[in-house]
């Protein structure tokens, strides 16, 4: 099991978490939190106010024993797994708790970073990247190969099942390679796409993003290895490529 979210402990007690948003969602999808269960090993929600329930999640077990001493236990939960109490539950809010102080987090926003950090965590945690039949997947590649001429600082974009093998959650994949300082058109593109031709519902799978600029070539060129499916502008012709099992 990881060790405790220092980082995330570190900012809770500086005491200023709406003047550190970005840094707090940061630490808390790269480390995680610990959350508690009861003796049947359900989660425990707690009320910190007028507002409902909400997801409790502890930057230790240690503090978690500490603070909640009616608790069980606690388990560690990653971003993913956060999110799937949230869908499973209809809780949207979590509650984080360092020794002295705590914030609320909006899980949306934990979704939303989770997706713009390419799914990247401290540890040393291992993806499986698999071709996907999934209908997310086929639809996002088509949607990709109709709409990256108009993103031209984007090179190239693969889709695939990534699988954490630590932990056995699964995700929808996205990658690009991109123009060096381009980072921001792959969320452009990205979020154009969700938007206006695959729409996520509560039944979809989880999306992350990882963007690789040319100082990442290597990392980018290993995904050509795995086949998945691909979509390449070719700049010397300005056409189109799609690489797919689908069609071979």
């Amino acid at each position: 099991m990881p060790g405790p979210n220092d980082a995330l402990e570190t900012i809770l007690e500086r005491g200023r978490p709406a003047d550190e948003t970005d840094a707090l969602l940061a630490a808390l999808v790269d480390g995680g939190v610990y959350v508690p269960i009861n003796g049947q090993g359900s989660v425990v929600f707690l009320r910190v106010d007028d507002t409902g329930p909400v997801l409790p999640g502890y930057t230790s077990e240690a503090s978690c024993q500490r603070l909640l001493r009616d608790a069980a236990g606690s388990v560690f939960c990653d971003a993913l797994r956060l999110l799937d109490i949230a869908e499973h539950t209809g809780i949207q809010t979590l509650a984080v708790f360092a020794v002295q102080e705590w914030a609320k987090v909006p899980l949306p926003l934990v979704s939303r970073t989770l997706r713009v950090r390419g799914m990247h965590t401290q540890g040393d945690q291992t993806m499986r990247l698999a071709w996907s039949t999934h209908p997310v997947a086929v639809a996002l590649r088509n949607a990709f190969a109709a709409r990256i001429l108009a993103h031209p600082q984007v090179q190239t974009v693969w889709i695939a099942q990534a699988r954490w093998l630590e932990s056995g959650h699964e995700h929808l994949m996205v990658s690009m390679s991109v123009d060096d300082g381009a980072g921001p058109a792959a969320h452009v593109l990205l979020d154009t796409v969700l938007a206006e031709d695959v729409p996520l519902g509560p039944e979809s799978p989880k999306l992350g993003l990882q963007v690789f600029e040319p100082h990442q070539a290597d990392q980018a060129a290993q995904l050509d290895s795995f086949g998945l499916d691909t979509v390449r502008i070719d700049r010397s012709t300005g056409r189109v490529h799609i690489f797919s099992h689908e069609f071979d």
